[in-house]
């Protein structure tokens, strides 16, 4: 037997201890770096881009269709004025005397105008509104008009001046 003088060794004569390598499993790679780059390129080009004048979108002319007469139409007119939120209505093309704020009390005068205009022989209705108007405005005034019977209701965009 070997005395136990003769077998003890210190750990500096085994040599440096190195770390076990992980085995990888069966090969699959971690997506997670490539999702987190595709979301910051992402957010790179967003706030990076800068839409030129020439990026707007001009629409053709309308093949079909014809122009609706001032005479046999009732004609309501939309502005939007800074500081406000929602578009000013106007009966007729006067924008001296809007319609009121009320949406209760602006559906019932929209709605007088344009069964007073049929029964006057104009059964068109003509909603005319700049670009700065937002579509819910024209949408409320165009759902009240919608409520009398037999409109033909039309749009015309405004450039403003």
């Amino acid at each position: 037997m070997n005395s136990p003088a003769t077998t003890d060794t210190t750990i500096n004569d085994l040599g440096p201890v190195f770390p076990r390598r992980r085995l990888i499993g069966d090969g699959e790679a971690d997506m997670t770096p490539m999702i987190d780059m595709t979301f910051l390129l992402l957010i790179f080009f967003l706030v990076t881009f800068k839409a030129t004048e020439s990026d707007l979108l001009e629409l053709p002319e309308a093949r079909h269709g014809g122009a609706v007469g001032k005479g046999e139409s009732v004609i309501f007119s939309l502005d939007r004025v800074p500081g406000r939120a929602e578009a000013r209505v106007y009966l007729g093309e006067d924008e001296k005397h809007p319609l009121p704020d009320d949406h209760a009390r602006q559906a019932a005068e929209i709605r007088a105008a344009v069964e007073s205009g049929q029964a006057s022989g104009r059964p068109h209705v003509l909603i005319k509104a700049d670009r700065a108007v937002h579509y819910r405005d024209v949408s409320r005034v165009a759902a009240v008009v919608g409520e009398v019977e037999g409109v033909q209701l039309h749009f015309a965009v405004a450039d403003p001046e």
